[in-house]
């Protein structure tokens, strides 16, 4: 007679401690990789893009030569770091699935023109896409985030711009969180800039999984004239600005409001060029130029390299300005900065000079998202005029001026 075999049940109470042992492993495993870097961009990221001027036309050399330039042009030295390449650079995947760049646009790879950027005491970055193909239609990163994060890291990469075209049937969320995880488990610092164009609300959400993230669809070189195209609109400046007015209070060091890269020295005037540039500092925006370094007019590199400007953006508070007044097409945007002082700027969005009576003494200007208030009536700061570099008097007594058509009056209040 065959003997059964006798059925051996492991008791509850060996169970459940094992079984509880093994999802606090995983959940701790699984949270070691579900997070972003800390310490990056505590202030907003400053660079350049090849995107708005060049558009898929890029190539080794010319990276190489933006590189030389900003450290030849005084860019370096106001502050920019970063020399980032956008779509166009992609060549094919390998046997095994990892991403090889354009031979013929970049022959030499991308360590060693990594190694180059990082050779001048700048840092690298790329692009890539969450769909199949980039917007350019090359080759995208969907199904191959951890390849491409940890072929990023093996090049030197330090920034990366990660779009959201061809992303049908895609969850944003899951989409840049996947990525997120993949940078952070390949082990590299790389800021990380998401590009959804505002489509998905990703201030609601990226926080934890990005360092920027785009809040409207792209920018283009028009101070006020929207340019229309088939199937999407490329935004102006003063549209891009209106849409950043509800978002202030979801940025903050390490996690920034992107209305998108610089057109400075794009085609616009002057005036508009140092208009744009001054409010993208009021936001607090990140400031990645996209005109050529190599030939930038000497008004172009006057306002690019303002650090007294520049100072505004960068300042440690890191709070977005907000617009005060309005009143015939002349704005007024305060921006409460470190150690008591504030940016102050007027902006004129007509064609005509505006005039300014500005009675400090009876504006109540107060801020709730740093708690900070001016108050002009007990406190006297000194005005600075961030453009001419002069003192222009203090706020013991009404300022008057005349601001140009689509020009700015900017300045620093600077405790006494």
């Amino acid at each position: 007679m065959k003997k059964e075999k006798s059925a051996y049940r492991i008791p509850d109470a060996v169970i459940m401690p094992v079984f509880l042992a093994i999802i606090a492993f995983l959940t701790v495993s699984s949270a070691a990789y579900a997070q972003k870097f800390k310490g990056l961009a505590e202030t907003p990221p400053m660079g350049w893009n090849s995107w708005n001027r060049f558009g898929p036309n890029i190539n080794e050399q010319m990276i190489r030569e933006m590189a030389d330039a900003m450290v030849s042009s005084g860019m370096k030295a106001a502050g920019y770091e970063f020399i980032n390449i956008d779509d166009t650079w992609e060549g094919y995947r390998d046997s095994l699935g990892f991403i090889h760049p354009d031979s013929t646009r970049f022959p030499h790879g991308m360590k060693a023109l990594a190694d180059y950027v990082h050779s001048k005491g700048l840092k690298l970055g790329i692009y890539s896409d969450a769909g199949d193909k980039t917007c350019a239609g090359r080759i995208g990163s969907r199904g191959h985030e951890y390849q491409d994060a940890l072929t990023y890291a093996k090049w030197g990469i330090d920034y990366l711009k990660y779009d959201w075209c061809n992303t049908e049937g895609l969850n944003p969320i899951g989409a840049y969180t996947t990525m997120r995880n993949a940078l952070y488990a390949a082990g590299r610092p790389i800021v990380f800039s998401i590009c959804e164009w505002g489509s998905n609300k990703p201030w609601l959400w990226a926080g934890d999984v990005g360092n920027l993230w785009r809040t409207t669809s792209d920018i283009s070189a028009n101070f006020d004239h929207d340019v229309h195209h088939p199937t999407w609109t490329q935004l102006c400046v003063m549209s891009i600005l209106d849409l950043q007015v509800p978002l202030r209070k979801y940025a903050g060091p390490g996690h920034w409001n992107d209305p998108d890269m610089l057109e400075v020295g794009n085609g616009m005037t002057h005036s508009e060029d140092r208009a744009h540039f001054s409010m993208w500092c009021m936001l607090a925006a990140p400031l990645i130029a996209g005109n050529d370094l190599r030939d930038m007019p000497a008004e172009t590199k006057e306002i690019l390299e303002n650090r007294e400007v520049i100072a505004v953006d960068q300042d440690s508070l890191g709070v977005e300005g907000f617009r005060y007044s309005s009143d015939d097409s002349l704005e007024v945007w305060f921006k409460p900065l470190e150690k008591g002082d504030w940016a102050m700027c007027f902006l004129n969005r007509s064609l005509s000079p505006r005039k300014i009576n500005f009675d400090f003494q009876k504006e109540a200007v107060s801020d709730s998202i740093s708690g900070r208030n001016a108050d002009f009536g007990k406190i006297t700061y000194a005005l600075r005029n961030l453009w001419t570099g002069k003192d222009i008097g203090t706020t013991r007594a009404p300022l008057n001026a005349v601001v140009p058509g689509h020009d700015v009056l900017m300045l620093r209040l600077i405790t006494k």
